[in-house]
């Protein structure tokens, strides 16, 4: 019996030794190419970058993966017990795998075997970590010893605490996010404080399959999926019966955000988007966690998308009804039939709807969602038929005359059951507003849509600016001696363009000659031949050199024809050139990002670097205001800059932008139109306010024989001045040092006499270059032949149409 039972003792010792031996076994060969778990301890997971608009409203989030990274000391204690009482309750307790839930998961894996139900896994949280950061999803063995090797590796390494950090903030939530602070949010629009016991515990819920417990799509599931883990919560103590109770009692509802969180402006972000790849590649632009405080006004960005469009619509209509967007047959379903057609881009936020009957008064719709609605004859008339050589068809009698059953139209609510016929334009724009001390750019709308067409028309349309150039070539004038008050002649010439090719015969829009003008005249009244001889004797060069330092063209070509805005450009250049003028001819460089952060609040890009003494203080204690320096560069002199300033508000009084006086404010600006219409522009500016607005097709064609700068962009720009200084003081142009003011007749640029009349204005000019009494200042054009009419020589009269 001895004997016998030291053999059952050599066995025992002998498995022992074997199975220790093969124990030690695995755990070398599983521990060869474990990954490494240290690198936890130093592990950014990918973050969103958010940009938010100059008021703090979210404009943007760029991400790969939703994420917002929260410390586990921010992270409230309900929302801990939710996911310990649903995913591990012992986590405190076990060294990185918990054997009692293994016991139990063996049991009733045994029970359900041969059934269709998935196996219950047994995973600790630190093993989900081990799994999530460090191993596969495969199911096998080999990755559950790997996973239960790492997680006895990482309790030992890392804390508690900073295991559980790393699984709510990398683990997926569905519905886009990534850990739980992004789950709060996309679920029910909350910060983590904020979520009610209710609300945590769905959170806590959705680790096993995100979208079988969604609360829209499957809410019967996910609300007793939520009630599960509440009554665990429960039975773990943490929370008491009636919280419970009431926490069950709580209706599951997803609360998207709020739309007054957001600021929508669609190009403007995508400026912001192309800016942050160019600096942090696409890795740091979309998994950084950056903060983005850019330049954009919620206030301004909405005016400015409103009125380009209303701007675009009206320009659309005066020229007609293009048919309709499609033809269904309404005799059987018509519904199906209209749920069937693809909704045009850029429609929103108008409706596709039916014509199902047409009465001399109104014609009778059906919408997508079957409701009826009426289209009145009042809301047709505008309709004419839209004709190839921009003319329009006959008037509209009746409502047969545009609309026919069937007919697939764009619609827009204007009252109860009345709905206005509607047409998305062919006709494109962009309006840009800017600091013009600064350069921070305030709205940018790119286009009538970016659902449409991403191609933003302030920064990547290059086009002819027309007569808007011509400031330029004014303020060339101004610094070589010239006055506002300096006569040129308004007359024919005739311009040699080189060996071999046609004599060049500019002309003004009008076709008109007007005589000797002053400068000012020949800017407010937009004249082609005054700029012509104005650029020839001041020289090409020179106002090469000028738009080189305005920014508005690097290589322009030394051409007279150049001088009536021949070159191209962008909106925003031309915009940041004219808010150059105002400021008192200082460099700005426009910009959409005013601060940059990384993920722990480290600035890393800040546009205005200026130091400031004094401004790093905990708080006021009397102290003086800190002086900032201006750093920025001159580039013409603030007297120059205050003339033209004077000149181009007179364009708004007296000239081709006067219907922009109605606002009474002081505003000054130019209007470009080139040749044949194919590209308007007005360009201008309040004291404090420089905006640009460009409308044109954009395979370019003629907008038609009567519609220019003044009739299609000054509107937008007046509309959008309207809005914009609603309720702001109205401040005059500021008046730098060395300008002296004197009594001018408009009309001849001479001093004016006692008892002239309304043809005086305070013209602005250098001290001592004011004109004599009787005086007129009429300088020689050198290198242009006078003409008095028609010329024997081959002519080319391009460019007439610029002004």
């Amino acid at each position: 019996m001895t004997r016998f039972l030291g053999y059952l003792a050599g066995l025992a010792l002998l498995l022992t030794i074997v199975g220790a031996a093969g124990v030690a076994f695995v755990l070398h060969h599983y521990s060869q190419d474990l990954p490494d778990y240290k690198q936890l301890a130093d592990y950014q997971p990918p973050m969103v970058t958010r940009v938010h608009a100059g008021d703090g409203r979210l404009l943007a989030e760029y991400a790969t993966e939703r994420r917002v990274f929260v410390p586990y000391e921010a992270m409230p204690k309900r929302l801990v017990n939710a996911f310990l009482s649903a995913e591990d309750k012992n986590f405190f307790e076990h060294p990185g795998i918990d054997v009692q839930g293994i016991l139990r998961a063996v049991v009733q894996n045994l029970q359900q075997f041969g059934s269709d139900r998935r196996p219950v896994g047994a995973s600790t949280i630190t093993q989900q970590v081990a799994k999530n950061f460090l191993l596969t999803n495969e199911v096998s063995i080999d990755r559950k010893i790997k996973e239960a090797m790492l997680a006895f590796r990482m309790e030992k390494a890392f804390s508690k605490e900073r295991i559980l950090e790393l699984y709510l903030n990398e683990i997926f939530l569905g519905n886009r996010a990534y850990g739980v602070a992004a789950a709060a949010l996309n679920y029910f629009n909350k910060s983590l404080d904020d979520l009610t016991v209710a609300e945590a515990a769905y959170l806590a819920a959705l680790p096993k399959a995100p979208s079988n417990y969604h609360p829209v799509r499957h809410h019967e599931a996910a609300k007793a999926r939520r009630d599960w883990v509440i009554m665990r919560m429960l039975e773990n103590g943490h929370i008491s019966a009636a919280e419970a109770e009431a926490a069950i009692a709580e209706p599951l509802m997803m609360r998207r955000r709020d739309a007054e969180q957001f600021t929508v402006a669609d190009y403007f972000a995508e400026e912001v988007r192309r800016e942050l790849v160019d600096r942090f590649g696409e890795a740091g632009a979309y998994g950084g966690g950056l903060s983005v405080r850019t330049s954009i006004s919620p206030k301004l960005q909405s005016i400015a998308d409103r009125v380009l469009r209303d701007g675009l619509v009206a320009y659309d209509r005066r020229h007609g009804w293009r048919g309709p967007i499609d033809r269904i047959d309404v005799r059987g379903n018509w519904q199906i039939a209209l749920a069937g057609i693809k909704t045009p881009a850029g429609l929103a936020p108008w409706r596709l709807a039916v014509v199902l009957e047409v009465a001399n008064d109104r014609a009778t719709i059906g919408l997508t969602d079957g409701a009826p609605g009426t289209v009145p004859f009042s809301e047709l008339r505008w309709a004419r038929p839209w004709q190839e050589d921009q003319k329009l068809g006959p008037e509209v009698r009746r409502a047969g005359d545009v609309l026919a059953v069937g007919d697939v139209i764009a619609v827009e609510a204007v009252s109860d059951g009345n709905f206005a016929l509607r047409q998305v334009p062919e006709v494109e724009g962009a309006l840009v507003a800017m600091d013009p001390h600064t350069g921070r750019v305030l709205a940018m709308t790119g286009g009538w849509s970016f659902d449409e067409s991403q191609f933003n028309r302030v920064t990547q349309a290059n086009r002819q600016p027309g007569s808007s150039f011509k400031p330029f070539v004014y303020m060339a004038a101004l610094d070589s001696g010239f006055t506002p008050a300096t006569v040129i002649i308004d007359g024919p010439i005739v311009l040699d363009q080189g060996p071999g090719l046609p004599k060049w015969k500019p002309s003004n829009y009008s076709n008109e000659f007007y005589g000797p003008q002053p400068m000012r005249v020949g800017i407010e009244k937009s004249r082609n031949l005054m700029t012509v001889r104005l650029a020839a004797m001041v020289g090409m060069p020179k106002v090469v050199d000028y738009a080189r330092r305005f920014g508005v063209m690097d290589d322009l070509q030394p051409l007279l024809s150049m001088s009536l805005g021949a070159g191209e450009t962008t909106l925003m250049r031309m915009t940041a050139g004219y808010a150059m003028i105002v400021n008192g001819g200082k460099r700005i460089t426009p910009h959409v990002i005013d601060r940059i952060q990384d993920r722990n609040g480290q600035t890393l890009y800040r546009h205005d670097a200026r130091p400031c003494e004094g401004c790093l203080v905990e708080g006021w204690d009397g102290q003086s205001v800190p002086q900032i320096p201006d750093q920025r560069q001159e580039v013409v002199s603030p007297v120059t800059a205050y003339q033209m300033t004077s000149m181009l508000q007179g364009v708004v009084l007296r000239g081709t932008g006067r219907r922009i006086a109605e606002l009474n404010r002081p505003l000054a600006g130019k209007t470009g139109t080139t040749n044949d219409s194919f590209d308007t522009w007005f360009v201008g500016f309040s004291p404090d306010l420089a905006v640009g607005v460009f409308v044109g097709f954009d395979q370019p064609r003629t907008l038609g024989g009567r519609e220019s700068g003044s009739t299609v962009a000054a509107p937008i720009f007046k509309d959008f001045m309207a809005e914009a200084l609603e309720g702001e003081p109205s401040i005059p142009f500021r008046v730098p040092p060395g300008v002296q003011f004197v009594r001018i007749d408009a009309s001849s640029g001479q001093l004016a006499r006692s008892g002239d009349g309304g043809a005086v204005i305070l013209e602005a000019f250098r001290p001592g270059t004011a004109p004599e009494p009787g005086q007129v200042d009429m300088p020689p054009v050198p290198g242009v032949s006078e003409a008095p009419g028609d010329s024997a020589a081959p002519v080319a009269t391009g460019l007439g149409g610029l002004y």
